[in-house]
């Protein structure tokens, strides 16, 4: 973990606020991960996109859109949390908030790879990789301990 002063010197801001706000992305991209991976769900059961690419995604009904608008929501909010992360300090939340992030990332590329050919494993990948991404931010979760309530 990392001391009062670094993070201080780094983030100008009360090292117990820094670890709650990083808590609270990381608890907000797992309950995102969560939605993400129910709409998927649903896609894979009643929508077949026509082959071509990631347009297909804004072209096959309002559920595959939505997939792939909380798809980019969650690259933005994941590398946010990284940021936070480095300059906090904190390795352990860092190293995890990185790992979620390439599997954030492999995902979405697993979800273009689908739209194109329609292969099944690209499918399996997507799911893998958000089983990935939740692990790691509920570790994160774990890590950091939950503010006393007063």
């Amino acid at each position: 973990m990392t001391s009062a002063s670094t993070t201080d010197q780094l983030t100008g801001k009360d090292p117990a606020r820094v670890l709650r706000r990083l808590r609270g992305a990381s608890s907000g991209l797992l309950v995102m991960l969560i939605i993400q991976f129910a709409l998927g769900s649903a896609v894979s059961i009643y929508i077949t996109p026509a082959e071509g690419g990631f347009g297909e995604a804004f072209s096959n009904g309002a559920l595959l859109a939505i997939h792939a608008i909380l798809g980019i929501l969650l690259l933005v909010a994941a590398i946010d949390l990284l940021v936070r992360a480095i300059l906090a300090g904190h390795r352990p939340v860092t190293v995890l908030s990185a790992v979620g992030l390439l599997a954030i990332v492999g995902a979405a590329i697993n979800g273009v790879v689908f739209l194109k050919h329609q292969h099944d494993s690209a499918s399996l990948g997507m799911a893998l990789a958000c089983a990935i991404a939740m692990l790691c931010y509920a570790a994160i979760m774990r890590i950091i301990p939950s503010p006393v309530r007063s």
